[in-house]
């Protein structure tokens, strides 16, 4: 019996091997590049750590590239490098989804799979989105402002007109508002993703006494710069902010009122699985058609909802306790 559970034991044991060489050997010599928009910024720093994550486990090379900060013309140029470089698949968060369409469908045309995350170019070749469903998170924003104001009052939009993500944002919150009649946008000013920017900007506003009851910030870097011109006009806390994101920055001015609420979404989610889709793509894992390129229609889901949640000072602390602690 001994020898047989030796025998046993020691099948096993080179079973266990054989399938991590193999493992390791369909992943050889495999490069993935996600090409995003203002990465210096916490928001894509998250979705590089879920990106190299799920790189880590794949075991593959994982490169993350982009400009330090809201600038579509540059991340293009990128974009087209490193297509050049003909790495094994792209994901992409187009800046302005109508000037990647071109480069997006060439990448496909070389047989290199393109998904996009975050920002979607739906008009492109792209195989599949993976992010927020950016209509919905305008509702959301909408719904807490008006909880906020009370169905009254003019509120004024931080965002960054023409790119994908934000027009579908400030959809949703003008159809949120519509249940709301005495509630209006009064203006949209473009911080280009800058929290300096909104900072400057929402102060003009206030020194030219526009009428300002509430303030909705559609991209990550909004919330803090409009909390400072608020703070720095001694209006903190007295003009609620709905902010995007879960950067530190914002988390923090929630604790101290200065943000009423945020709706954040999962970045590291959408960084994790889209290197995973971009792998299954490759490997054709999806065993609907012989393969990805010659398909009728992608294997893949067309668009995978990543989520949000709406974190305000009722739940704030649930949300910090539950964020693991950094590893280095």
């Amino acid at each position: 019996m001994k020898t047989r559970a030796r025998v046993y034991g020691t099948a096993v044991l080179a079973t266990t091997a054989m399938l991590v060489s193999c493992a390791r050997s369909i992943h050889q010599n495999e490069r993935f590049v996600f090409v995003a928009t203002n990465v210096g910024i916490p928001y894509w720093q998250d979705v590089q750590t879920g990106f190299f994550d799920a790189g880590k486990l794949l075991r593959v090379k994982t490169e993350f590239r982009g400009p330090d900060k809201y600038d579509p013309e540059a991340e293009l140029k990128v974009f087209e490098d490193v297509v050049a470089s003909h790495p094994t698949g792209i994901a992409v968060s187009p800046g302005r989804p109508d000037i990647f369409t071109d480069a997006i469908d060439a990448a496909i045309q070389e047989g290199i799979p393109v998904i996009t995350v975050d920002s979607d170019d739906a008009k492109s070749r792209r195989v599949m989105f993976v992010g927020t469903d950016n209509y919905r998170a305008g509702l959301e924003s909408g719904t807490q402002m008006a909880e906020a104001l009370h169905g009254r009052g003019h509120v004024v939009v931080v965002s960054i007109p023409g790119q994908s993500n934000q027009e579908e944002r400030a959809r949703g919150v003008q159809q949120a508002f519509k249940n709301y009649p005495y509630l209006s946008v009064g203006q949209v000013v473009n911080d280009n993703g800058d929290a300096g920017a909104a900072r400057s900007l929402v102060a003009g506003l206030l020194q030219n006494h526009e009428p300002i009851d509430g303030i909705i910030c559609l991209e990550a870097s909004g919330g803090p710069g409009v909390a400072a011109a608020l703070d720095q006009s001694g209006m903190a806390g007295r003009i609620p902010v709905i902010a995007m994101d879960a950067n530190h920055d914002t988390l923090d001015l929630i604790s101290k009122g200065s943000i009423a609420a945020t709706v954040a979404q999962k970045p590291y989610t959408m960084g994790f699985y889209g290197l995973r889709f971009l792998d299954d793509l490759h490997h054709n894992a999806v065993h609907e058609f012989p393969d990805w390129r010659s398909a009728p229609v992608s294997p893949l889901p067309t668009s995978v909802d990543t989520g949000t949640v709406v974190v305000s000072s009722r739940n704030l602390q649930d949300y910090l306790s539950a964020i693991p602690a950094p590893t280095h």
